[in-house]
């Protein structure tokens, strides 16, 4: 109704939605000539009008007053968001406690999920170490069941739980407030035998025989696969030919994905040692040296440290995960990953790693 349509009056009255109450009228307004109307998708543009279905084309454009009235609407529903939620980000922004939240039981409960996750990782890391020991470096031996996983899994959280029940509830150790007091870790600075016992057996059990472990796991996979390598030079040799990398692609392919595991596993240790290194020498020091050096600002960092490379751990080993790589290439294809799809009969301990 509002001017001329671009598709001009006779093809608006065509158009006209049958079912509207005012059609019969307005066909008769518009046979009369007294004004030509425009349909929805009027002004919109050619290349995007394909995107508009022709049950909304078959409707009168609505008349301007609506547009601004909903523009109005608009406008105030912004500044009535910006107003509400700008209040919200203030008050919670210039709210921090600058000291301990919740009291004891805060920190009992920042504690234990510090307990847990610590020693927790540093086992978890040993199992995949030990994991990819058993796929690369012994890979006739029988796969492993579920049995056997949930049993390892189970292991890990069982190794982990004495380092929590004890600080809690106040067997050996406990849990307090360090720093900046906004965050809780075992006491590390009570001076006793106990305190200092305690400390050691911890570094000992979750810091010194996690990493001998993995360390002696991929020294193994490092023999291994540098054994193989010469044997595969020295056939080649024997058979005058460059490379056997065409010779017996699957176990080629396969032993390549698993190194590639073994590599991210070893980078993921050695964000492990970045992360909960500097928490060891914090509390060695406390226990065993000079307190001095322990300033507040020093002490925060191995806390910074240690949920930093939390974070970092899934992105590490996932992205570099050969499957998770291929079913990223085929769900993100914009992501240019280039990942080669493994044969038919890859390595299925890839596939459940």
């Amino acid at each position: 109704m509002w001017g001329v349509g671009a598709s001009g009056g006779e093809q608006g009255e065509q158009g006209v939605n049958s079912t509207h109450p005012l059609s019969p009228m307005v066909g008769a307004l518009v046979a009369d000539g007294r004004y030509e109307m425009k349909m929805l998708g009027w002004n919109t543009p050619p290349e995007y009008l394909a995107y508009v279905d022709p049950h909304w084309r078959s409707f009168e454009a609505p008349n301007p007053a609506y547009h601004y009235m909903l523009g109005l609407l608009y406008i105030f529903l912004f500044i009535a968001s910006i107003i509400g939620n700008g209040c919200v980000i203030w008050v919670f922004a210039t709210s921090f406690n600058e000291g301990p939240v919740w009291g004891k039981f805060g920190c009992d409960i920042y504690g234990l999920l510090g307990a847990f996750t610590g020693p927790g990782a540093a086992i978890t890391n040993a199992m995949i170490a030990f994991d990819r020991y058993k796929t690369i470096a012994k890979p006739f031996d029988a796969k492993m069941s579920k049995g056997v996983a949930f049993g390892i899994v189970l292991f890990t959280w069982l190794y982990a739980l004495p380092w929590v029940a004890l600080p809690y509830l106040e067997i050996w150790n406990r849990f307090v407030p360090e720093a900046f007091l906004t965050s809780c870790t075992f006491d590390y600075l009570n001076d006793t035998d106990e305190t200092r016992s305690f400390v050691a057996t911890i570094f000992f059990f979750c810091f010194i025989i996690p990493a001998s472990l993995i360390v002696f796991f991929y020294g193994q996979i490092y023999g291994h696969v540098s054994a193989h390598e010469k044997s595969m030079r020295e056939q080649a040799k024997r058979m005058n030919v460059e490379s056997l990398r065409g010779v017996g692609n699957k176990e080629e392919q396969e032993k390549s994905a698993e190194c590639r595991i073994a590599k991210v596993s070893m980078c993921i240790f050695f964000l492990f040692t970045v992360s909960w290194l500097p928490y060891a020498l914090v509390a060695l020091t406390a226990c065993f040296g000079d307190r001095s050096f322990l300033t507040p600002v020093v002490s925060m960092i191995p806390a910074c440290t240690c949920k930093t490379v939390a974070c970092l751990d899934p992105w590490v080993y996932a992205i570099n995960h050969p499957r998770y790589r291929l079913e990223l290439q085929k769900r993100m294809p914009w992501f240019c990953i280039h990942e080669e799809k493994p044969s038919e009969n890859a390595s299925q301990a890839t596939e459940k790693a």
